[in-house]
Formats: structure tokens, C-alpha cells, sequence
């Protein structure tokens, strides 16, 4: 049985790395090749339609054109031809993101393509408020965290471990009375090694653990982030994410110090606690990475703890979340966009969000990271993503893929996978 749900986490990691093929292809493409544009200056975006690559005749097309996760400015319905469609877009004032939308339907099925041109990214700014005491708040609960003792229990799984890796299944002490848990792999040749912390995207689920990158001479901690086991059957995890952890994203969100993330943020420096005392850990090299949600941890974590001297994030959720109150797109988890507005449109709702924001943990960020997303993402707008990128003031680099949503390359990925392991081992 265990063997079969770790084959299912395999399994599953890959299906959502990536979207499958479709039988209808619309490929909206900007007229710029880099999708870059100044303030002012006027998009035009073309669409072409195949079916098994042919080009699609006879069928009505829709289209709309407007800034991000916006209503659109303009809609309109044709009957394509041979021929490309090519659409005025129009342009933005202030720095943002400009999507056109395709959409056909065809034997009951939909298809969509989209573009999005970026006006100025780089001079984006985030709308979310900085708390005066933003790093009081959390100085006292890392504080809080410290004077708990990380009582780390640590349970072999012969199943998964390897001729040169031991795995185990971790479980650490967090605030409230809570526990964290995580998938640790620990090389078994004697020595030092560096270490990878890796936090998980939105949801509920169970975790193989970092075997591969542990085959390679790294301690790897992949942790989950809602204080239950990470090696339980499938179904409890479906009941969970139907049940008591149902839009955990929002619960608690009118106190700052009851907010849901505050164990989850708090968690990942207790793993930080963790890898750092390891007799194992070479003392110096730490990383961290993840995506979505995972992408945002990483973010917060290389803020809140120096002992991460890395970091590489896939397009990082829970960025600039206010955006939606300043008339422009807001990061995941949307607290304040469409039948989430009614409900957390309240001054302590808003206050929390200072506290948790992505971008506020940003400024503190001065280790060197690798940042990576696409313009066309859904769930983590980029105009979000880039309010918080633009104000880490340490080095960083960012690799974009223009064309993916919320979803990678396996090429970007190994890129960035790549990136960090070599920070790790060359120290540089």
C-alpha cells in the first residue's frame, strides 16, 4: 500500500507540471516577441486557430481584451477563416499586464488561448500596506517559536529508502500545541552535506520526499504544511480538502495573530531549526524552493531566517493581494476578488494581510535568488508577482517563460533546479 501512494505522489507531481495536448489549438501571440511594451504604446495581438493542425474554418470564435483578471474592455464574436485574426488591443496607461482570450467551442468542448502583454513591469508597485511593526510581529514569534523545543521524532521508511539514502518520515513541534511534518533524506555515506528545504503549493496532500536530489549528496526536507501526517492514504486528504481544511487560505483572516498562515510561516522556520542542528548539515549551505504556494514559502522563509542562503521560487502566490481594492489584478488566494470580496473587504481582514503579504517579506530578502513564471499565469497574476519581485533588494534573477500559466517546462525546471544545486555545492 505504501509503495502504491508513493508511485500516486509521483505520479500526480508530474500530471500537474504541465498541460496535456488538446485537440484544438488557439495560439494567441503579441506583436512584440518579448511581449514587452512601454505605458501608451499600442498592442496588437494575432490568433490562429488548428485542429490537428490544420487551420480551424467555419467556427465562431470569441475574443476579449482587457488588464488582467480585470473585465474586459472589449469583446467580440467571429467566424474565423484561413486567414489569422489579428486584434487591435489597445494599451495601458500604468505599468501592468494586457491579456487577450480566445475561446471556441467545439462539440460541447471549450478551448482557450491567451496572450499577455507586460506595459513596464519592472516599475511595478506593490498596493499591499507594510505594518510600522511588521518586523516586531514577527521577531516576537519567531521568539515565541524559539523557546518551544523542536522535540523532532523521526520514523524510518524502509520502503523508500535507498542503497546511498535514508528516508524517514519527520514530525517536529510547532507553535499551539501543533505539529509539522515532512519527508526527510538523509545520505547514508558519512560527511557534511548541504541542505534543501522544500515547501509545497496550495492544497492537501501526501509527499514523497526529495529522494533524487538526496541521491546527489544533499539533506533534502519536503514538508507539508498543515499539521498532520504526510504519509496517509490518499482519501484522508480528499476529506480533509473537502472538509476541515475547506479555504484554509482565509481562516482566521480577521486577527492577525489566529491567521492560518501564522503556524505555516512559523513551520517552516521550525525546519529551518531542524536542518540547521543536524550533525549531518555542512553548516553554511542551506536552500529553499517551491512553487504557488511553495513559491511564496520560499520568499517568506529566506525573509524571516538568515540561515537560508538561497532561494528558488516558482511564481509565488500570495503576493500583493490587495491589488483588487486598487482597481488591478491581486496574488492567490484572491481574498478580495469576485465572492471573496463581500466577506473580507473589513478593515481587520485588510490590516491582516499586511502581515502575511509576500511583498513585505520581499524587502527582507538580501540572499541571492532565482525567481520564475510566465505572463499568461491565472492563478498568480504576474502583475502581483511583480510587486513583489521589485522590491527584493538582494541579488536576483529572473528566468521568464511568457507563455506558461500556472504550470512549468520540465527545461525551466531543471534550469532552476540546476541553479540552486550548484549554489549549494560551489558556496557561491
Amino acid at each position: 500500500m505504501k509503495r502504491c501512494l508513493l508511485l500516486l505522489v509521483l505520479i500526480s507531481t508530474k500530471l500537474v507540471a504541465q498541460p496535456a495536448e488538446r485537440l484544438v489549438k488557439l495560439v494567441v501571440t503579441p506583436d512584440h516577441t518579448d511581449w514587452l511594451y512601454k505605458t501608451g504604446e499600442p498592442v496588437r495581438f494575432t490568433i490562429t486557430a488548428y485542429r490537428e493542425n490544420e487551420p480551424l474554418k467555419g467556427t465562431k470564435m470569441r475574443y476579449e481584451v482587457g488588464p488582467e483578471k480585470m473585465p474586459p474592455t472589449q469583446t467580440e464574436t467571429i467566424t474565423l477563416t484561413d486567414k489569422p485574426v489579428v486584434v487591435t488591443g489597445g494599451t495601458m496607461k500604468t505599468a501592468g499586464f494586457l491579456r487577450c482570450v480566445a475561446t471556441v467551442e467545439i462539440d460541447g468542448k471549450e478551448y482557450r488561448g491567451m496572450a499577455t502583454a507586460g506595459f513596464e513591469p519592472l516599475t511595478i508597485k506593490p498596493t499591499v500596506a507594510n505594518p510600522a511593526d511588521f518586523q516586531a510581529f514577527w521577531e516576537k514569534a519567531k521568539a515565541d517559536l524559539a523557546r518551544i523545543p523542536v522535540d523532532a521524532r523521526m520514523t524510518l521508511l524502509p520502503e523508500r529508502c535507498t542503497e546511498r539514502t535514508n528516508v524517514y518520515h519527520l514530525s517536529l513541534q510547532n507553535i499551539n500545541n501543533s505539529r509539522f511534518y515532512g519527508i526527510l533524506c538523509v545520505p547514508k555515506k558519512e560527511g557534511k552535506y548541504p541542505a534543501i528545504l522544500r515547501v509545497p503549493g496550495a492544497g492537501v496532500r501526501p509527499y514523497g520526499g526529495m529522494i533524487a536530489e538526496a541521491e546527489k549528496g544533499f539533506i533534502t526536507l519536503e514538508v507539508g504544511i498543515h499539521g498532520v501526517p504526510v504519509t496517509m492514504d490518499p482519501a484522508v486528504y480528499d476529506n480533509l480538502s473537502r472538509g476541515a481544511l475547506n479555504g484554509y487560505q482565509a481562516a482566521n483572516l480577521d486577527d492577525p495573530d489566529r491567521y492560518y498562515y501564522k503556524r505555516v510561516y512559523l513551520g517552516c522556520v521550525r525546519a529551518v531549526d531542524f536542518l540547521a542542528a543536524m550533525p549531518q548539515y555542512d553548516g553554511q549551505n542551506l536552500g529553499i524552493t517551491g512553487g504557488s504556494q511553495g513559491g511564496a514559502l520560499s520568499i517568506i522563509t529566506a525573509g524571516l531566517d538568515s540561515r537560508v542562503r538561497w532561494l528558488a521560487a516558482y511564481y509565488p502566490a500570495l503576493c500583493d493581494v490587495t491589488g483588487y481594492l486598487n482597481g488591478r489584478a491581486g496574488g492567490w488566494p484572491h481574498l478580495f476578488a469576485g465572492d471573496n470580496l463581500a466577506f473580507n473587504n473589513k478593515p481587520d481582514r485588510i490590516k491582516t494581510t499586511g502581515y502575511y503579504d509576500v511583498v513585505n517579506f520581499a524587502r527582507l530578502v538580501k540572499v541571492p535568488g532565482y525567481y520564475s513564471w510566465g505572463y499568461n499565469d491565472e492563478t498568480c497574476p504576474p502583475t502581483s508577482m511583480y510587486a513583489a519581485y521589485n522590491v527584493i533588494p538582494g541579488a536576483k534573477q529572473l528566468e521568464l517563460y511568457r507563455d506558461t500559466g500556472h504550470w512549468t517546462y520540465p527545461e525551466q525546471t531543471e534550469k532552476a533546479t540546476t541553479w540552486l544545486l550548484t549554489q549549494l555545492t560551489t558556496g557561491r
